[in-house]
């Protein structure tokens, strides 16, 4: 009785300890923390352990709420080799400033080495997959 209550308990227990990270919201101060600090340095130079992917939205975007869940989905695939972000332009101005983002969406790809990518638009799954197994994680296709 005790063991099949433990097996019960394990076998619930297992899906959390693999449980994906969602996509989470960045903020300007939170980018200098985690990602560049571009008010002390020219150079970019990541901050980060693993490649990273900053979608750049609104909240009244067509195209931004059509890449919402298409993160999401990537965030849950890749969620032990790549973090997902998302900065809101309206809220984090400054943020939105300094990459020059005039239209959205424009997706952020962050390599653990290496410059970024800034690409605008809304790109289908499948161009979004390619673009972090080949230029984020160094696969070939």
């Amino acid at each position: 009785m005790r063991k099949t209550i433990w097996i019960v308990l394990l076998c619930l227990m297992l899906p959390l300890a693999v449980q994906a990270e969602d996509v989470r919201y960045l903020t300007t101060s939170q980018f200098s923390e985690r990602i560049f600090d571009y008010k002390n340095s020219r150079e970019w130079k990541y901050k980060g352990d693993k490649p990273c992917v900053i979608d750049f939205y609104t909240t009244w975007c067509g195209p931004c709420k059509r890449l919402a869940p298409i993160m999401e989905e990537m965030s849950q695939k890749y969620c032990d080799q790549v973090k997902f972000y998302k900065a809101d332009t309206e809220r984090e101005r400054e943020l939105a400033y300094v990459f020059g983002i005039n239209s959205i969406p424009q997706v952020l790809y962050v390599p653990a080495e290496g410059k970024p990518m800034l690409l605008k638009g809304l790109y289908p799954k499948e161009e979004i997959e390619k673009i972090i197994d080949e230029f984020l994680l160094g696969k070939k296709k």
